[in-house]
């Protein structure tokens, strides 16, 4: 789970180590194009990004409490996590799928909030969208380091929007092609099956995670 973390990362080329703890600083937000987005999906992945970004700036007291209610919005928690531990998920007990629910949206909260902080001065421009099915679609973008060479390709990063009663949310996120809830379930499943199956000590184990992960967002 922690070489998941570091890789996905990796490929924004943020100083990160130590499961992201090293320091990054914002010092201004990243600049969201949205004046092409030409579908609603598109829209909803530009706008939302940007108030996202928004909060991150903000280094008072109320930004952790703010970008939780932010990403509860946006994102689809509950059903990425149940995506996240698959079959694991028919033979647990409720007493153990429920810690696990709450473990991993903390963690799926300090995760995304680091990695959307690797934005930090760049642009994240919308390139399009494709409808998979009705009320589903994948919105892509590039994000383009003004300090990078100008040979480097940016990089691409999908967004994977769903209407669900009536509103949509965000319920994947790939870089570099790498779709992100796709990993955490192939990494959650190859911890069980070394812990015996045990969702306790995946769930101890996100919380332990997701500690590190706060300690090294309050530093931003």
């Amino acid at each position: 789970m922690h070489d998941m973390i570091f890789t996905i990362l990796a490929a924004f080329k943020a100083p990160l180590r130590s499961l992201m703890l090293a320091g990054l600083v914002l010092a201004a937000p990243a600049i969201i194009t949205a004046a092409q987005a030409a579908t609603p999906a598109e829209a909803f992945v530009s706008d939302n990004i940007q108030k996202g970004l928004q909060i991150l700036s903000n280094r008072g007291p109320q930004r952790a409490s703010q970008f939780e209610a932010f990403l509860e919005g946006l994102t689809d928690i509950s059903r990425i996590g149940r995506f996240t531990l698959g079959n694991a998920r028919r033979a647990a007990s409720p007493a153990d799928i429920a810690a696990f629910d709450a473990a991993f949206k903390t963690y799926a909260v300090a995760v995304y909030q680091s990695r959307l902080s690797a934005y930090s001065g760049q642009t994240l421009k919308v390139t399009g969208s494709t409808q998979n099915a009705p009320g589903d679609y994948t919105v892509t973008s590039v994000m383009v380091d003004p300090n990078a060479d100008k040979s480097q390709q940016p990089l691409t990063v999908g967004f994977r929007v769903v209407t669900e009663q009536g509103r949509m949310v965000v319920v994947d996120v790939s870089v570099a092609g790498v779709w992100l809830s796709i990993e955490e379930r192939d990494q959650f499943s190859a911890f069980l099956s070394q812990h015996n199956g045990s969702i306790p000590a995946l769930a101890t184990h996100l919380n332990t995670l997701t500690a590190q992960l706060k300690t090294g967002n309050a530093a931003r």
